[in-house]
């Protein structure tokens, strides 16, 4: 249902922060009917772009038009008005309400408009209908704090639906979901172009892109790089728009001598999220757990942090057997965990970067209760250029940085608290594809020098480009252990998937073991 007439026209759009030009005379356009899928690095401009659309921030210079008209003085109110939403990666929930009021809150149906009495029957009816539409099985009366992030995102594209909206900007809207849930996303797109709504994707899964989009603009460095139809362009070419640059490999992986050292050895592990879980990690390798979003993959590698109880089972770490009780027993063994929520709970975004880096291990930098400074400095700034952290200081609060930097934070964090063994859930989620690389680099560089990686990772490719071995997790049991010549996407995918008895699942996992 694409037309010529531009649904939205945004015609040299130039915006300043202090110190830098986040967008210099940016050209965009969205179609009616149309997905036009918005590319670039962190730090290109797209999130700048779209918060000028959104009235979050005011253009310095350049015309914006809606449907031909042009506006001037978007608010986020005014843009909601015409019809403008934003599904931002960052999610905009009240977690004390449920999951209707967040649907309709501010536009609840009254039942009588004297008395502003909520119809509370319309409101859960007419958000059950909104996320029947979705296939969501999620109960509009279960409040937001307890859902998982899959859920959050489904609810949040809910709110997006619940309104009659002409354009819909979708950030990352899949970097959280299964693969089920992002096929209902596809699908519901399609049924939102099919009505003339026009959506900007932005997405760092270029693979996304021959899927939903029919158009696909490039920013770099906040200029404008180029448009260019789906159909006539291809992955390679679309990089190297990206990041002025051709990526000779998608994965810097390097085979290796792997010994037979076991660092690691989880036994029997059990909780109400998992069930029998047995697995060992060795010395300078990365072991790819993949699996459907709530198979029990986050739940586990929190278990063996110490982050959440256990009902059976121990840990063997470097030949001492114990049972986790704390993350302080952990970390002292030298585990460290880089969290699938990196902002929430991977840094602390409004302290500076090098307090972010030495927090976990103040009894580095300290004498006689005081802080060396001089050595946190020292300390701080060799992991730093080690790991090619982008940052104006030392001193600059994390917030600031990019995701792809930001993740870089919590490497350094667990270097200098000296871990060997690291888990990292969803290493590369919400960074671009150059940040991908080198977290991935850097990964590479861990093992070599005699680290062990656990990398859990929806990204099947991901899993399949870096991991020496791969486990598969389904409804918290382990249904298969694959060396890396033996995996490929459809097997993967059929083990976490497909539902076997128990006893076929475990014969398999003891052959591989014997």
């Amino acid at each position: 249902m694409e037309t010529d007439q531009p649904l939205v026209k945004m015609e040299k759009i130039t915006k300043r922060f202090p110190g830098v030009v986040a967008l210099s005379e940016v050209d965009f356009e969205l179609r009616p009917g149309e997905v036009h899928v918005l590319l670039g690095e962190n730090g290109a401009g797209k999130s700048t772009l779209i918060k000028i659309l959104a009235g979050v921030y005011s253009k310095e210079s350049g015309r914006i038009f809606l449907q031909g008209e042009e506006v001037h003085d978007l608010t986020p109110k005014r843009a909601q008005a015409l019809g403008i939403r934003v599904i931002y990666q960052e999610f905009n929930l009240m977690p004390y309400f449920s999951v209707a009021e967040n649907i309709f809150m501010g536009r609840e149906p009254l039942k009588n408009r004297k008395t502003r009495m909520i119809d509370w029957d319309r409101v859960y009816r007419e958000a059950q209908e909104i996320l029947d539409r979705l296939d969501c099985s999620i109960s509009p009366r279960r409040l937001v704090r307890d859902l998982s992030v899959a859920e959050k995102q489904m609810v949040e594209i809910a709110k997006a639906l619940s309104v009659d909206s002409r354009v819909i900007v979708m950030d990352e809207p899949t970097s959280a979901l299964s693969m089920h849930e992002i096929e209902k996303l596809f699908q519901t797109i399609q049924i939102l172009k099919g009505k003339g709504v026009g959506i900007i994707y932005i997405s760092h899964r270029l693979d996304e892109i021959n899927r939903v989009g029919d158009r696909v603009t490039v920013l770099r460095d906040g200029h404008f790089v180029g448009t260019k139809k789906v159909s006539e362009t291809d992955i390679d070419e679309l990089i190297k728009m990206m990041v002025g640059r051709e990526l000779k490999a998608k994965f810097p992986y390097e085979k290796r001598d792997l010994g037979n050292e076991v660092v690691l050895r989880v036994k029997n592990f059990s909780s109400k999220k998992f069930k029998d879980i047995n697995f060992s990690l060795r010395r300078g390798e990365i072991l790819g757990l993949s699996g459907l979003v709530g198979a029990g993959r986050t739940e586990l590698a929190r278990a063996i942090m110490g982050l959440d109880p256990i009902e059976s089972g121990t840990l063997e770490i470097f030949g001492e057997e114990i049972r986790p009780r704390s993350p302080r027993q952990i970390i002292r063994r030298g585990l460290g965990l880089l969290p699938e929520d990196r902002k929430g709970q991977g840094v602390t975004l409004v302290i500076p970067l090098i307090q972010n880096v030495t927090i976990v291990a103040l009894h580095r930098i300290f004498k006689n209760l005081l802080i060396r400074v001089g050595l946190e400095k020292k300390l701080a700034l060799n992991y730093v250029q080690k790991l090619n952290i982008a940052t104006p200081s030392l001193n600059t609060q994390v917030m600031y940085l990019s995701g792809g930097n930001q993740q870089k934070v919590v490497v350094a964090k667990w270097l200098f608290s000296q871990g060997k063994i690291l888990i990292f859930d969803e290493p590369t989620r919400g960074i671009d594809v150059g940040a991908k690389y080198e977290v991935h680099q850097i990964m590479m560089n861990l093992v070599k020098e005699g680290n062990s990686i656990l990398m859990i990772s929806s990204e099947l490719p991901e899993i399949l480009g870096m991991s020496d071995r791969i486990l598969v997790m389904r409804e918290g049991r382990l249904t298969a252990e694959l060396t890396r010549e033996e995996a490929t996407q459809e097997r993967i995918l059929r083990y976490a998937m497909v539902e076997e008895s128990q006893e076929t699942s475990a014969t398999r996992m003891e052959e591989v073991h014997a």
